[in-house]
């Protein structure tokens, strides 16, 4: 430690009782004023109290960083030089003021450090009155009385734990006589419990072979019932499908039937029946009658209406045929919005069943398409391509139903007129949707 250190310790532990009071004051009151980075870390949370609280509870550890951390004091002075700035700069500056507190002086001076600081110090001891002989005397009876009932609460205590001794040494004997039986009991008590837990070891084993049975006969049981019940779902939904779609293709060719038999009545213009009229009385030559079917060329765009009025007549498209006929270069999520938008409104002009069928072997995850009411849309399964499908749908269809193909496959075309169905190239379609 240097000269300036012990001759800062030794006045600091020597202060006056008023100057030391007075210096924790004022650099309590500095404490709040400082940032948290330049307070020590045992009084940072002192630092948010109140003032009068923060100086009595930061006593204890404020004095002593004073005395040890040169650092923290000049910062503490600063502080406190700023909020008395004419004593404190008089103070500092070694200039006289008679008018002033010694010990409001002396603890500046302490915080400050001017050169004649220990001489301001000695001053306010000066004027301290001297009572230390009668309060240490005060202080000598007071700790010798304390110090004599503390005697008198030793002797009672030390009393009544020896009887409590005894009271236990006793209870031990007791409980070490009833721990022997205790013992003795236990011991005969294991011996039935070893014998016990071999018999139930014996009685568990058998009992987990018997679960063990009984489960899996349980879980062949329950597999055989689940297949069971498999097959009888598997036959109600086959047996449920068929009929639905026995129902479907009678009710769709009794409509067809009826329908295309009012259509030929009304072409040939067929008179009621059993009305003779005069003029079928006279003799003369009848014209032959024009021949009844598909007299134009397959891509005529009459042909393709006159196929659209029939009854009930179902229009199957072979989509990416007619897509890429005529929108080759788009790409295949806009070819078939399109198609099926185009579709929409044919089928609000006409009321026809329409369903396109698109190649699924093309697409590399699920589709968005919103096709409009009316149209139905199927993407081929895996493995198949789109004109099995179609052929399906003919062969799904009720014989005598009028159902309609358009595509340009030759191959498609062949298979789906042996079916009995209508074939029309993609160019025809584009033509009667141009003209919507």
């Amino acid at each position: 430690m240097t000269e300036a250190g012990t001759a800062a310790s030794s006045a600091a532990t020597s202060l006056p009782e008023p100057v030391r009071q007075r210096v924790l004051a004022l650099a309590a009151q500095a404490l709040g004023q400082l940032p948290a980075s330049d307070i020590p870390a045992p009084l940072r949370r002192f630092a948010s109290f109140a003032p009068a609280k923060r100086a009595k509870l930061s006593a204890s550890v404020l004095g002593p960083i004073l005395e040890t951390d040169e650092h923290f004091r000049r910062l503490t002075a600063f502080q406190v030089r700023r909020e008395h700035p004419e004593l404190g700069d008089a103070v500092a500056e070694g200039v006289p003021v008679p008018a002033a507190d010694p010990v409001e002086v002396a603890a500046l001076a302490y915080l400050l450090r001017p050169e004649d600081w220990e001489q301001h110090i000695a001053a306010a001891a000066a004027q301290v009155p001297v009572e230390a002989p009668r309060a240490a005397e005060e202080a000598v009876n007071r700790l010798s009385d304390q110090l004599d009932q503390a005697r008198t609460e030793t002797r009672q205590v030390r009393e009544r734990l020896r009887e409590q001794v005894n009271e236990l040494k006793a209870e031990n004997v007791t409980l070490r006589r009833k721990l022997n039986e205790a013992r003795q009991r236990i011991s005969g008590l294991q011996s039935e419990l070893e014998q016990r837990t071999t018999e139930a070891e014996t009685a568990d084993e058998r009992v987990e072979a018997a679960r063990a049975e009984v489960e899996r006969e349980l879980r062949k049981l329950r597999s055989r019932i689940t297949e069971l019940e498999a097959v009888e779902h598997a036959a109600r939904r086959a047996a449920g499908q068929e009929r639905e779609l026995a129902s479907t293709r009678t009710r769709l060719l009794l409509d067809t039937l009826v329908e295309a038999a009012s259509g030929l009545r009304r072409e040939l213009a067929l008179p009621p029946g059993g009305e003779l009229r005069p003029a079928d009385t006279v003799a003369g030559t009848e014209p032959e009658a024009a021949p009844v079917g598909r007299t134009a060329p397959d891509d005529d765009p009459a042909l393709f209406d006159e196929l659209l009025s029939l009854p009930q007549v179902h229009l199957i498209i072979d989509g990416y045929n007619v897509t890429k006929t005529v929108w080759p270069n788009s790409p295949l999520h806009s070819q078939r919005q399109r198609l099926v938008t185009a579709l929409g409104a044919l089928v609000a002009q006409r009321r026809v069943e329409v369903t396109v069928v698109f190649d699924g072997a093309e697409l590399s995850g699920p589709v968005q398409l919103n096709p409009p009411r009316g149209v139905r849309v199927r993407f081929s399964p895996a493995g198949v391509i789109a004109d099995e499908v179609i052929r399906q749908l003919v062969r799904a269809e009720p014989p005598g139903r009028p159902v309609v193909v358009v595509s340009t496959d030759r191959e498609v075309a062949e298979s789906i007129i042996t079916l009995g169905a209508r074939s029309l190239s993609a160019t025809t379609l584009i033509s009667r949707i141009a003209r919507s």
